[in-house]
């Protein structure tokens, strides 16, 4: 049996590149929200906030629907 370690480190790479952009994703939602709280309180752009925290948490969904459509097909 020979192990292709060329792929095996490939295939790490893309996936701890993938994780690391996923959670920063989610993070940066969960900062707008954050701010979306503090900027409704000191009269600032809540709505904005709200919209990049909503469109991040949809791009994450967007991600794991994606890596769910790989696994099945």
């Amino acid at each position: 049996m020979k192990i292709d370690w060329a792929a095996l480190g490939s295939v790490f790479g893309v996936s701890l590149v993938a994780t690391v952009a996923l959670v920063g994703l989610f993070t940066l939602g969960v900062v707008g929200l954050t701010k979306q709280e503090s900027a409704a309180t000191s009269g600032g752009s809540a709505v904005l906030a709200r919209t990049g925290a909503y469109a991040c948490f949809g791009l994450c969904a967007a991600a794991v629907a994606y890596g769910i459509y790989l696994i099945v097909t």
